[in-house]
């Protein structure tokens, strides 16, 4: 839209400390050109200008996604979905199913993606005997629900070259059977990262249209700007195609795979920390251990009931997180590190000897401790939180990290009574883009069954909205164009059915996302049975 005026609703800025609302917004060029009353708006009515009549509808800043992978998720958008198996007999169903509706190209891998070994009945990860009950020549892969781990049948493991005597990767784990040679199927972390790079891609026409249909399903949850949190060459490769296609209505940030792809600043200088076509590269990604309901995170202390006092492992040694800091730094680049363990967090904080101006982000920060989120503040390291695991997995992490560690699982109170700059994310694929699920759960911090985690943890609904619009905004270095209405920045909004700062704490989860705009115009309207018309 050229000109618009927004009015009769709740139209929440997002400035400030406490929430601020304006009665009317005037938007032009893609723009907020005013805000104010309606009848000062008014006074810059042209003959064009459209009336957006909010009908007591909430109006307030598009949500930011601070991490996620949107090419890992339009990927698994083409595969089957094992998020609901309950035993490896559903699993294997799921994924027969799958075959059955599904045409696949000689030498191409069936995959699934969200299978959690935490919610099958057998307690545990299948196996490649598993697998093969699936098919004994098709090469299988099940993705765990984390994306750290997977299963491959007997097919999977002849195609990738992987047997009895196929080295142990540093950072991960080869499962083997009793013999403790012959593979069994499961890869874990690095293991997994390093074969799974091995597996054919789709082709770019079907990798293009997943590609546009996973950045529709973000825009329906309001999401106007996106990440690619872990981006090797071809994923860049397929985003900047689209990106010069036209077909990027978003703005998507990628973070190059500083393992993988080390060269892709340096090859793509048009990208690098800027937009070209709603497409930019912020910088680096590491990654330093792995998922705490996978209990491979690095913990300082033992898992519950571990044997010999496993606490996790490392990905890298110290003199390698050092080398990968330096090198960001000494470039100028921002540096994305995942950590969930509070070791992985001691390791990344030790990486930086002294305050540093790049606002590297700690993702994740599951399990970080009060100690390390204020040397985290005076170095200006930001912590991203996954807070969904609160709901997801609270009891599993209940019972692997003991009760009072899962109660402080992602302690984003902490953060705020610091006067941090904290976000919220949700990884997705590892769980879909429902920004308003994700502020349920920081407002909340309910398990799946209903109890309250740590229930000194929670925020309050505006602390919530600050991690994932202007607090998401400065993680970016975007705050002077996007997280608040003011006049000047890019005119990202959302209409919300209800307003989540006057709405009962518990009912935030169930209002609704009724049109997104990105700089004016209209991305997402939601169906009318569940809105009135706007």
């Amino acid at each position: 839209m050229s000109d618009a005026i927004c009015f009769n609703g709740d139209i929440l800025t997002m400035e400030g400390d406490e929430p601020r609302y304006v009665e009317a917004l005037f938007v032009r060029d893609g723009r907020i050109l005013a805000t104010g009353t309606k009848s000062e708006m008014t006074k810059l009515v042209g003959k064009d200008t459209k009336l957006l009549n909010l009908q007591g509808r909430t109006l307030m800043p598009s949500f930011l996604d601070p991490h996620s992978h949107i090419t890992a998720y339009a990927e698994i958008l083409s595969q089957a979905r094992l998020g609901s198996a309950s035993s490896f007999d559903e699993l294997v169903g799921c994924l027969k199913k799958f075959l059955e509706e599904r045409s696949l190209a000689p030498g191409e891998f069936l995959m699934g993606f969200g299978y959690d070994h935490n919610s099958l009945e057998e307690g545990r990860h299948p196996t490649r005997e598993v697998l093969d009950r699936v098919s004994g020549t098709i090469p299988v892969i099940a993705v765990h629900a984390s994306g750290h781990m997977a299963v491959l049948n007997t097919a999977a493991l002849l195609t990738l070259g992987i047997d009895a005597k196929t080295p142990e990767v540093p950072g991960g784990r080869i499962g083997r059977e009793a013999d403790g040679e012959t593979p069994d199927g499961y890869l874990e972390e690095k293991a997994f990262m390093t074969f799974s790079s091995k597996i054919p891609r789709p082709s770019s026409g079907s990798a293009a249209d997943a590609l546009e249909k996973a950045q529709d399903i973000y825009v329906s949850y309001g999401i106007t700007t996106i990440q690619d949190g872990l981006t090797e060459e071809a994923a860049f490769t397929l985003l900047k195609e689209a990106a010069m296609a036209g077909r990027l209505k978003t703005d998507i940030v990628c973070y190059a795979d500083l393992l993988k792809a080390p060269e892709l600043v340096q090859k793509e200088p048009e990208y690098d920390r800027h937009y070209n076509r709603h497409l930019k590269i912020g910088g680096y990604k590491i990654i330093l251990d792995g998922s705490p309901q996978g209990r491979t995170a690095w913990l300082s202390k033992p898992y519950e009931e571990a044997e010999d006092g496993y606490s996790g492992y490392p990905v890298y040694t110290q003199e390698q997180v050092d080398t990968y800091v330096e090198r960001s730094e000494g470039e100028g680049r921002q540096l994305l590190v995942h950590c969930n363990g509070d070791a992985a967090a001691e390791q990344m904080i030790g990486a930086y000897p002294k305050p540093t101006q790049l606002r590297p982000v700690m993702i994740h920060a599951q399990t970080v401790r009060r100690d390390q989120l204020v040397r985290m503040k005076e170095l200006g390291i930001i912590p991203s939180f996954f807070i969904a695991h609160v709901y997801h997995w609270g009891e599993i992490h209940r019972k692997n990290l003991g009760e009072d560690r899962a109660d402080r699982i992602s302690p984003a109170k902490e953060a705020a009574d610091l006067n941090m700059t904290y976000t919220f994310h949700q990884d997705t694929p590892v769980i879909e883009p429902d920004m308003l699920e994700t502020v349920w759960c920081a407002v909340n911090r309910k398990t799946r069954s209903g109890q309250t985690l740590g229930a000194e943890y929670v925020v309050t609904p505006y602390e919530a909205l600050q991690a994932v619009t202007c607090h998401a905004a400065r993680q970016y270095f975007e705050e002077d164009e996007k997280g608040t209405l003011s006049p000047g920045k890019l005119a990202d909004m959302i209409v919300l059915s209800e307003n989540p700062l006057k709405a009962e704490p518990d009912a935030i989860r169930r209002i609704r996302v009724l049109a997104t705009l990105k700089e004016g115009e209209l991305l997402y309207e939601a169906p009318k049975e569940t809105k009135q018309d706007l």
